[in-house]
């Protein structure tokens, strides 16, 4: 089950067609969907737990806890829809095109993609692009 949950003033306008396009690609990556969380936030919500979950002291658009069991996915991915907003204008993309590029990112590292190294971003990026191509 793949639910969405809000932390901020925010609302997906597609969620249906979100949770269809998620496990499609989920499935496609010979996975199976678990129980899968979105959390939806603001930036102090996500700097509060990237201080205390990873040590990090810095702003971040996503970060997500994995608790995958063989092939089936679960997990929380919180996102901070205030850097996605300001990653679609540094990166000169709509709001939408920035969140189901994050929102697919998450899954994407629960099927084992990293992103430490170049070779690996480009990997992950790649793969981000393909499985965005198949959006309904």
């Amino acid at each position: 089950m793949i639910s969405f949950n809000y932390e901020t003033n925010f609302e997906l306008t597609n969620p249906s067609a979100l949770q269809a396009w998620i496990t499609k690609t989920i499935a496609a990556e010979g996975f199976k969907v678990g129980e899968i969380n979105y959390i939806f936030c603001d930036d102090d919500y996500l700097h509060k737990l990237n201080v205390e979950f990873l040590d990090h002291d810095t702003l971040t658009d996503i970060i997500s806890f994995d608790y995958s069991v063989g092939k089936e996915l679960h997990g929380d991915i919180f996102i901070s829809v205030e850097r996605v907003a300001d990653n679609a204008a540094d990166f000169n993309t709509t709001f939408q095109d920035e969140l189901h590029r994050v929102i697919i990112h998450g899954v994407l590292h629960y099927c084992g993609y990293k992103d430490k190294t170049e070779a690996d971003e480009q990997q992950m990026r790649n793969k981000e692009n393909q499985y965005l191509a198949q959006r309904d």
